[in-house]
């Protein structure tokens, strides 16, 4: 090999080896820091669009969980007033058969009667004043839960059909113009209390039946927030025990570059003994 003072070459790959140790080093360090194998679009391109496709579906579904906890708490609401609606029913069947029995005067039915509207009254208050988030629950509307991954493919809603809830509107039965002041009108009072009663029910099974569709939605989506999140954390997350050994092997190497650049430096010192 001729000795040259213009080039050094042996100086030339020891620096080229050297960045190229100083680059894996910093990718090394990096992946090390964030966790991340994957933190640039250069690191895997392919990788890093797959990665941000899978955290759009948890995102979208996350939030779906939450649309659904809230539609079941809608729902719960809703069923909450019914069930103290019903009671007051029950209280009237009471007041109706009371009031039917010809051991009771004319003075005490009205006494029956005035509870009896005192119950319809009541019930028109829950009808009307029970809210969820500051809206009206029991509404001539629809109920919509929507629920996606945040594909076309995977969206989905819940509908559930409200209705208006008062003493003339218990699900298809009317208590408006019933009364206790005679026997005959008692009677038929308590005919339609009872119809109430069933119709009601009718509505809280409706609700109940779309609360299990919600919660079943929501099991199903939790589990694939979690596979999801497995398959994005198996592309993102760097591999630590690799990354431990190459941060290792990087170091040495970089050590090990810089005597060897030193080396193909002094290298060129010896084309002054010629002239000794």
């Amino acid at each position: 090999m001729s000795i040259s003072i213009l080039n050094n070459i042996p100086s030339l790959e020891a620096q080229n080896a050297l960045s190229m140790t100083q680059m894996n080093l910093n990718n090394t360090l990096e992946q090390l820091s964030t966790g991340q194998r994957i933190n640039s679009g250069a690191d895997d391109a392919a990788g890093l669009a797959i990665a941000n496709g899978l955290q759009a579906n948890i995102t979208a579904l996350t939030q779906s969980v939450q649309n659904a906890s809230d539609g079941v708490g809608f729902l719960q609401v809703a069923d909450g007033a019914l069930s103290q609606i019903t009671t007051l029913l029950n209280r009237a069947v009471t007041l109706a058969t009371e009031a039917s029995t010809g051991t009771v005067s004319d003075t005490q039915r009205g006494a029956l009667d005035a509870e009896f509207t005192s119950i319809k009254s009541e019930i028109d208050t829950i009808g009307g004043n029970t809210t969820y988030n500051g809206q009206a629950i029991f509404t001539n509307s629809t109920l919509t839960i929507f629920m996606s991954d945040s594909s076309a493919a995977g969206t989905t809603s819940v509908t559930v059909g409200m209705v208006t809830v008062d003493a003339g509107h218990l699900n298809g039965a009317s208590l408006t113009a019933d009364n206790l002041t005679t026997a005959a009108n008692a009677t038929q009072a308590l005919t339609d209390i009872n119809a109430a009663i069933a119709d009601v029910a009718g509505l809280r099974g409706t609700l109940g039946a779309s609360s299990n569709q919600l919660q079943a939605a929501t099991n199903v989506m939790n589990v694939q927030i979690q596979n999801l999140t497995n398959a994005e954390s198996g592309i993102m997350s760097a591999d630590i025990g690799k990354e431990t050994s190459n941060l290792s092997k990087y170091s040495i190497l970089q050590q090990t570059g810089i005597a060897a650049l030193q080396q193909a430096n002094n290298m060129q010192q010896s084309v002054l003994k010629l002239f000794q």
